[in-house]
Parts: structure tokens; C-alpha cells; sequence
């Protein structure tokens, strides 16, 4: 008997999620345990394997990759050996059609050709979404054809017949969608290197087109811009700015990159700043809290903090756990196997949640101080600013001015857990720490 492939639920609040690729083809033999497809939902891919064996049946009308599916949603079998392939059951023309994602107004998106109005003898064609799904994978101009359904409606068949006269051209249905939207003909485009047309190939041929372009904000933009405006609208955040000298922070770290040791990794500024900061809210718990929905303020006794990082896909925050309780070599090896995970799309859900605390850093931007956001539930974060060299006046009395790094360091925090006064102490506290770091290296 067949067994349904279905988008799964990969966490409690999950509703729906993207199907991003097959990893199997269709009539590939499959061992449980073997990885079939990827699923993206809250900024994480995740890699989903068989929990049975069979031969892998995708049908020609199941979602294409970069779909938005409901929870359930069936998206292919595993068939016995010899089993004919049920039929898939037609997906609302919403669901169908839509790329992933959705546009934040939350309309779908048009249909690959829009139907032709209607004259006062003639009335448009209609077809149906499995027919329209596979006259957008296809490239069949669907608008032109004559259906052999009940009351003439276009159906798949009709539209695979058409292709079959036409000169094929290899395309992703993204790509086709695309070009669509921008008016570019798939038929002047060079074929990438997977010998098909793909995204980037249409963003291109569509460049020298036109000045504007406007394209589906992505999964991760959305999920981040959603959360900036909950954090804007739920938050009170005020925001305080420090100059730091961070010249025994700059030597700390270039000693450890002249140790000499290549198996062992070399600690990053945030790595530095990540050790300094779990110190700090040790000493000050109330900036590692949350306010519940009982009203109650919950100071956690652990310091997990989140790293922002930037990637092709947008911005992710895998989180450092325990800190408080790690060596600095500990935080910098587990921190960089989160960022090369980050910037290889593999982290897990589970790696951007629960975090107490976040750091984010654009110094490397040449940014000297800017205003971070609060990454709720949690209280505060810091943004981090370049380290400079500056003539800083190091004795006043004997009029004597050095060459120091300094850096400055932004706290925002939510106004409605802590008053200025304690974020104000926290962050003299970090600062103290970060100009003296053997304070916290030898705790």
C-alpha cells in the first residue's frame, strides 16, 4: 500500500512550510533513514528523512519546489515494488500557484498568464490549477489553447499535448515565474550550468532591461520583518551608548592568533565580547530576563547568547548556550561551527531558539555606533562598533595622549523589565570588563 509523503510539522506552532528541493528523484529506490526533501519554516532548513522504504513516487502535479504547503499537505508516495502511483489530491489554486514566499501584503501572486478579458463575443478561457501549475513548468502560453474539459475548461492534458509541439526550454518554475513578472523571454537565455534556466539567469537577462525591479520578499526577510515590527510595537527601547578602550581586548586577541597552535581555534571579537558579556550578566541578572505573559519578570540563572549573522539568505541568530559555563576556547570552536552552519543554510530550528541574550556586530562595516533591536522575549541587546585607532588623552595632569583602540558599544534594552540607571550599571560593567579582560579570563 502506498505511503503519503507529507510537509510535516516541525514544531508545535508551525502551520505551514516551504518546499525547498527533492533530494531523491522520482523512482529512486529509498531506505529509511534516506534524506527525501528539505523543508524551510522559521528561517531553518531541515532535512527530511524516510521513515520507511519503498520506490519514490512524486506525481506530475505535486507542489513545485519553492511552494508554500499547509501542515499535511500530501507531497508524494512511497510505492511497493510494482504499485501503480495513487493520484494526488488537486491542491487549492492559492496553494498551487503561489510562489514561496508570499508577498508581505499577503496576496498570491499572479497566475502565469493572466486570462484575456473578455469581449462581447467571446468569453476568456478557463483552466484548471493543476493545468495552470503545469502550463507554468512547462512555458505553455495556456491563454492560446482550446480545452477538451467539461464546458471547454483547460485541463492537463490539453496542456501537455501543447507542449509536445512546442520547443522545449528547461526552467525552474521559479525562473519561469520570474520571467513572467519581468517580461523576459526564456527563449533568448542561456541555460546555467545545471543545463536548465534558473533564477539568477532571468535577474539577469532582466537587468539591463529596466531600472526597477521588483521581486517576492524572501522567507527570512519576512519572518525578520516581522519580528522587527513586534519588537518596535511591544517593546519600550531605549538605547545608550559607550566609548571603549578595547587596546588590551586588540592584544589579548593577537597573542592568541601568534600562539601557534593551528588545531586549536582562534577566538573572534565576539567570541572576546560574548565571554565579557556573560560576566557582565551574571553580575547583572535583571538584562538576562523576560517578561511572561503572567506579568512576571523571569531571570535566567544560564546565559545563552545569540550571535547575528550575516548571510546570503538574511540575517540568522544561532545561539551560544551556557556561556557562562564555557572556556573562551569553548565558546570560539562552538560559536564557529554556528556560523559555518548559518552560512551554509544547515542550521536547525532548535539552534535559533531559546536564546537570553544578542549580540550583533557591523563593525566589520566600518559602522561606528548604531541602534540594535530588541530580539523578543529577550531584554536587551548589544550592537557592537568598529575598533578604531584614536589619540585618546590617557593623563590629563601630565597632558600625555597615546594611540588607543576604541570602540563604541550600543545597549538597547526594553524600558519596561529594567530602568536606566541598572542598564546603565550593566553596561560600565561590560565596559570594564572589555578595557580589563583578564577579569573575566581568570573567573
Amino acid at each position: 500500500m502506498a505511503i503519503e509523503l507529507v510537509m510535516p510539522r516541525l514544531g508545535w506552532q508551525m502551520e505551514e512550510g516551504i518546499l525547498v528541493e527533492w533530494i531523491r528523484r522520482d523512482g529512486d529506490k529509498i531506505t529509511a533513514g534516506d534524506i527525501l526533501f528539505t523543508v524551510e519554516t522559521d528561517k531553518a532548513l531541515n532535512e527530511i528523512e524516510a521513515l520507511d522504504s519503498g520506490t519514490l513516487g512524486i506525481p506530475p502535479n505535486s507542489p513545485a519546489p519553492g511552494s508554500t504547503l499547509p501542515v499535511g499537505t500530501v507531497i508524494g508516495f512511497l510505492l511497493e515494488s510494482g504499485e501503480e502511483m495513487p493520484e494526488l489530491p488537486e491542491l487549492p489554486e492559492d496553494t498551487a500557484t503561489a510562489p514561496a514566499p508570499e508577498p508581505p501584503s499577503g496576496a498570491a501572486t499572479a497566475p502565469a498568464r493572466p486570462s484575456p478579458a473578455p469581449t462581447t463575443d467571446t468569453a476568456a478561457p478557463t483552466i484548471s490549477p493543476r493545468a495552470r501549475r503545469v502550463a507554468t513548468e512547462l512555458g505553455v502560453d495556456w491563454a492560446q489553447l482550446q480545452g477538451s474539459g467539461r464546458s471547454g475548461r483547460i485541463v492537463e492534458r490539453d496542456v501537455r499535448a501543447a507542449a509536445g509541439a512546442q520547443p522545449q526550454i528547461k526552467a525552474s518554475p521559479v525562473a519561469r515565474r520570474l520571467a513572467e513578472e519581468l517580461g523576459v523571454d526564456l527563449a533568448r537565455i542561456t541555460p546555467g550550468k545545471r543545463g536548465r534556466i534558473e533564477k539568477a539567469d532571468v535577474e539577469a537577462a532582466a537587468a539591463p532591461l529596466e531600472a526597477d525591479r521588483r521581486t517576492p520578499m524572501s522567507s527570512v526577510r519576512q519572518i525578520t520583518a516581522d519580528r522587527m515590527a513586534a519588537s518596535a510595537r511591544a517593546t519600550a527601547p531605549v538605547t545608550l551608548h559607550t566609548e571603549v578602550d578595547a587596546t588590551e581586548l586588540v592584544r589579548l586577541r593577537a597573542q592568541l592568533m601568534d600562539d601557534g597552535n593551528s588545531e586549536r581555534v582562534v577566538p573572534s571579537y565576539n567570541d572576546l565580547l560574548a565571554k565579557a558579556t556573560a560576566q557582565a550578566l551574571i553580575e547583572h541578572p535583571q538584562m538576562n530576563a523576560q517578561l511572561l505573559d503572567s506579568g512576571e519578570v523571569l531571570e535566567m540563572a544560564a546565559v545563552h547568547i545569540g550571535l547575528a549573522v550575516d548571510t546570503k539568505r538574511g540575517l540568522l541568530v544561532p545561539i551560544l548556550r551556557d556561556v557562562q559555563a564555557k572556556t573562551l576556547l569553548q565558546v570560539a570552536a562552538e560559536s564557529a561551527d554556528l556560523v559555518a552552519a548559518a552560512t551554509r543554510s544547515s542550521l536547525g530550528p532548535d539552534a535559533m531558539r531559546g536564546g537570553t541574550f544578542t549580540i550583533t556586530n557591523l563593525g566589520m562595516y566600518e559602522i561606528d555606533s548604531f541602534t540594535p533591536i530588541v530580539n523578543l522575549p529577550e531584554c536587551a541587546i548589544l550592537g557592537v562598533g568598529r575598533i578604531v585607532p584614536k589619540q585618546v588623552v590617557t593623563d590629563p595632569a601630565a597632558e600625555r595622549v597615546e594611540i588607543r583602540h576604541m570602540m563604541v558599544l550600543s545597549l538597547t534594552f526594553d524600558h519596561r523589565l529594567v530602568d536606566g540607571a541598572p542598564a546603565g550599571r550593566f553596561l560600565q560593567r561590560l565596559k570594564q570588563l572589555v578595557e580589563q579582560p583578564y577579569l573575566w579570563l581568570v573567573s
